[in-house]
């Protein structure tokens, strides 16, 4: 039976590489789906900072001749994307949503920009973030913060928040982000998607605005896990083919998956949260996996001692923009960066020891112990925009930060929807450069459960 849709731009990265392969579907027809979306929708949404139609038709139009000549170069040749306006993008501006960057036209790609050019995607804009990666949105910011496609009420989350947000309103297939402190995993938990943070160093970080150097990551926001793996072998420069999914999908029987349950009810999760987070634990039990309970000593410290070092860093970066361009600043970003230079280096220093003992203690449980650990992706449902302002240096995606400190690769995925039809999300982890096996859970857990697949709901099927 073929690939149903009800528009291109509905669907997979998966389905529309099939499709694009099989010449049922060419990268023109594609794109040109996408941009009627974003004309109709984006002005509701605000994903983009820049939206670079003229270029993306003019890929897809040799897209489709290259295709119809020789063939596909990879999973991902035709496919259009997004990139967080941190990545630098030859040609077009990179703003870091930031008036002081306004003008900035880089004369080079960000390494995972070019290599995901060299596999064929295409590039459709540079999407909203956080300013620098750093503020939070205000009402009067330059550029207005992007909104969460299931309601627009509601946050998108976090620094990546545009990236997710054109994935979820299908403005395209898939996006990069980058994770410090849970960037991508938190707005992909926000906006019912799959979003990975990769091993440390793993994906280059060369041509990407620095935020906490020791901590920054970069990976990809999709709708699906198999999705996310194609899009995660483009950004490593590897040639995707769907075929090499067949490594990921394997059943999951006998490993073992730890669950830290006493830091879980240490914390302040909602209720919603707290009884699908149960739901998926036993999802995981019927699929054969062995749940360990695990107490690894600390854990409830990792938000306090990454915040402390994403301050300090953060606050290295910034700081001659601070001083020299405040008027060019967001007020959510002053008031990080006035909270961050309060940071001093012995209180960095001791931080750091901290991470050290703390990376030490998760790398001795995935040796010794554990295929894999699971728990929540975000302590709530995603917030009213409203909330977020009022409360720009509050406490969010606490529950990511371990994983920012140990460099362990970890996504978020949906894990159901709230009473009032927001996602929630789960959080998967494996050993370093494990990715393989990570996606191979996240696999199991998507096929089971089919929030996705099976979501007529979804905002980018409307």
């Amino acid at each position: 039976m073929g690939i149903k849709y009800s528009s291109p731009a509905s669907l997979s990265i998966l389905e529309a590489s099939e499709l694009i392969r099989n010449r049922e579907l060419t990268p023109s027809e594609l794109v040109e789906a996408c941009l009627e979306r974003i004309n109709q929708t984006e002005n509701s949404i605000h994903s983009f900072v820049t939206i670079t139609p003229d270029q993306a038709l003019e890929a897809a139009k040799i897209a489709t001749k290259e295709i119809a000549k020789n063939g596909v170069r990879s999973a991902l040749h035709g496919i259009p994307v997004a990139h967080k306006d941190v990545f630098m993008t030859k040609g077009v501006s990179t703003t870091a949503h930031s008036k002081s960057l306004k003008d900035w036209i880089p004369n080079k790609n960000a390494v995972a920009v070019e290599l995901l050019d060299l596999q064929g995607a295409i590039t459709i804009g540079k999407s909203a973030c956080h300013e620098f990666a750093f503020g939070s949105p205000e009402a009067n910011d330059y550029f207005p913060p992007a909104l969460n496609p299931w309601n627009t009420l509601h946050m998108p989350g976090s620094s990546s928040s545009g990236s997710a947000a054109a994935v979820v309103a299908g403005f395209v297939l898939g996006s990069t982000g980058t994770d410090t402190g849970g960037s991508i995993r938190h707005p992909a938990a926000a906006c019912g998607l799959v979003g990975l943070k990769p091993t440390r160093a793993l994906i280059s970080l060369d041509g990407v605005i620095a935020l906490a150097p020791s901590l920054d990551h970069a990976g990809p926001i999709t709708r699906t896990v198999r999705d996310n793996f194609l899009l995660l072998q483009g950004m490593l420069g590897n040639r995707s083919d769907a075929a090499e999914l067949k490594e990921i999908i394997c059943p999951i029987k006998d490993l073992r998956l730890g669950v830290a349950y006493k830091n879980i009810a240490e914390q302040n999760i909602s209720p919603e949260v707290q009884a699908a987070f149960t739901q998926a634990i036993e999802v995981f039990r019927k699929l054969g996996a062995k749940i360990i309970e695990i107490d690894p000593a600390n854990l409830s410290q990792a938000p306090i001692i990454a915040n402390k070092i994403i301050n300090y860093e953060a606050y290295l970066q910034l700081q001659k923009t601070y001083r020299e361009q405040p008027e060019n600043l967001g007020g959510g970003l002053l008031k990080k960066l006035a909270q961050a230079r309060e940071i001093d280096y012995a209180s960095y220093q001791e931080a750091l020891i901290s991470r050290w003992h703390l990376e030490a203690e998760y790398s001795k449980l995935f040796d010794q112990h554990m295929d894999g650990i699971l728990s929540i992706g975000r302590e709530f449902p995603p917030e009213t925009m409203d909330e977020l302002m009022n409360n720009a240096t509050g406490p969010r995606s606490s529950c990511n930060r371990i994983y920012s400190l140990t460099g362990n690769p970890a996504l978020t995925m949906p894990m159901g929807f709230s009473s009032k039809k927001l996602p929630l999300a789960i959080q998967i982890a494996t050993n370093h450069h494990n990715e393989n096996l990570l996606y191979q859970i996240a696999c199991a857990y998507e096929d089971a459960t089919k929030w996705v697949s099976e979501n007529d709901d979804a905002p980018w099927n409307s």
